[in-house]
């Protein structure tokens, strides 16, 4: 059998090592060490935007955390957009909040800023004003950020900025991340940048920062003994794993430009075959990291369909997946408000993820290649 072509494999840059073996030779192996001290910096370094970075075990961890610190809890909304991976809607829940979805636009695929606006209109109707509103920046494409913190600027609803998928994006030359009250990172295996798991919050100033760590390392006071006035999480990133993400950074720029040559195969491969688009910036004011490249078939003139794409590429040995299926579509969340028409519903029934690894060789873009023209044929 043919190796297997991943969506998206891990990518290390082979200098993680230096920084993991200096954590063993230092004894810091632990939740506090110059490596989370350093890993932050350089984070900080990129998003360029004066912020404060806390890392953690997870995104979804920082999620959490970030509704947290919003005082989110029983019995309180969420917005969110339907379309995207649960760990946005997730932490929503264990909070004891209702997450309330909303559809995509198709610029960008993100969250429809008409559809939001109609949401918080009728949930404050209804005398549930929402306590937040999580953006996704979808496969690392930008969501219309302008438009989106309009609106929640003028119902004074905070910003929570999920671009777990899209460290090195930017929307008008700004870093995605660094838009809402806290931003949200993620280092998973998957990832542009990978520290084998976790992520991190992105804070404005040093006081958020300050309570994220003091909540992430369970909420310890200021005491010689063991004492908490609050309830707290086991959150925080280890020093040996932000080793890892320090050997990382050193790499962001290619891996960046990888994956965006990746998105730019796909655009020459099925330039000339009618019927498939490949997601793509709509605008030269977004500037997408593509952490995953993806593509829509129209089955009416192709007269193929995206699961027999994908079954194509398995017969291959090459990983391919359907988009984000909605989440009001989960059976988890099938009580949740919706708002919206059904533009993600389409995007889930005709999109497919293609092979988006930067250390993907010329010999695997050829098998893909030669199954795309086989299929189209």
């Amino acid at each position: 059998m043919k190796d297997k072509i991943w969506l998206s494999p891990p990518h290390l840059s082979g200098k993680e090592i230096e920084f993991v073996k200096d954590a063993f030779d230092k004894n810091w192996v632990t939740s506090i060490g110059e490596n989370i001290n350093e890993f932050e910096k350089s984070l900080q370094s990129v998003l360029r935007d004066d912020v404060e970075v806390c890392v953690l075990n997870s995104a979804t961890s920082a999620i959490h955390l970030a509704l947290m610190m919003l005082n989110v809890s029983v019995g309180d909304e969420v917005i969110t957009p339907t379309f995207s991976f649960v760990a946005s809607a997730n932490p929503i829940a264990y909070c004891g909040a209702t997450p309330v979805f909303i559809d995509s636009e198709r610029d960008t695929w993100n969250m429809c800023p008409v559809a939001l606006e109609e949401a918080i209109q009728d949930r404050i109707s209804n005398g549930k004003k929402p306590k937040a509103i999580i953006v996704v920046h979808l496969y690392g494409m930008p969501a219309k950020m302008d438009e989106i913190l309009e609106i929640a600027d003028k119902y004074e609803i905070p910003v929570i900025e999920d671009a777990a998928e899209a460290l090195g994006s930017t929307y008008k030359g700004k870093s995605c991340g660094t838009f809402g009250r806290f931003g949200i990172l993620s280092f998973n295996g998957n990832k542009i940048i990978t520290t084998s798991g976790g992520g991190a919050l992105v804070c404005h100033n040093q006081e958020d920062k300050d309570n994220a760590v003091f909540l992430s390392t369970q909420a310890r006071d200021n005491a010689p003994h063991y004492q908490h006035s609050h309830i707290g999480y086991n959150y925080r990133m280890s020093n040996i794993v932000a080793g890892i993400g320090r050997g990382q950074m050193e790499v962001l720029d290619d891996r960046v430009e990888a994956r965006r040559k990746m998105h730019d195969f796909y655009v020459e491969l099925f330039k000339d075959i009618d019927g498939v688009e490949v997601f793509s910036e709509p605008t030269e004011e977004y500037y997408s990291n593509h952490w995953l490249s993806a593509m829509v078939i129209n089955e009416k003139i192709t007269g193929r369909n995206r699961e027999e794409l994908r079954l194509a590429f398995l017969e291959d040995n090459i990983e391919s997946r359907p988009l984000w299926k909605p989440m009001h579509l989960q059976p988890v969340f099938a009580d949740a408000p919706y708002y919206g028409t059904d533009v993600a519903e389409n995007l889930f029934d005709n999109g497919l993820c293609l092979p988006s690894g930067s250390n993907l060789s010329d010999e695997d873009r050829a098998r893909i290649k030669e199954v795309i023209a086989k299929f189209f044929s």
